[in-house]
């Protein structure tokens, strides 16, 4: 199995930049487009248990669109064969003083695309 194959690696990463992109601007047409529409899609969120697109659509519609601004640090994609990734990240947000958040998801392609299938957001104190 070829690790980080550079094709690969790039699609990820694009795929990775969209969802930033709209989760900061709540661009929620892109965020439900990110995530694979399937009773299976788990997203576990820094206060809720998301099971399933239709979970996770109706957060995605609630969620107020203010503060969602962030700076990433420590992004690690990493790519396995042709058809799966797993994207790791840290981030902070101005209104979140001495709180550091991570983000981890798993990504898969299907016929219309990569598609997160699994995502853990938690916020934890800055370790010292």
């Amino acid at each position: 199995m070829e690790i980080n194959r550079p094709d690969v690696l790039a699609e990820v990463e694009q795929a990775f930049a969209r969802y930033e992109e709209a989760l900061i601007n709540n661009d929620v047409d892109v965020l439900e487009d990110t995530f694979r529409d399937d009773p299976a899609t788990i997203r576990y969120g820094a206060g809720e248990n998301l099971y399933g697109m239709d979970e996770i659509k109706a957060f995605r519609r609630a969620r107020s669109p203010v503060g969602l601004m962030r700076t990433l640090e420590r992004t690690v994609i990493t790519t396995y064969g042709t058809d799966f990734a797993t994207a790791s990240t840290l981030f902070a947000r101005d209104n979140a003083p001495g709180k550091i958040g991570r983000q981890q998801q798993s990504w898969v392609r299907f016929p219309d695309g990569w598609k997160v299938v699994a995502a853990h957001v938690s916020v934890i104190p800055i370790p010292a």
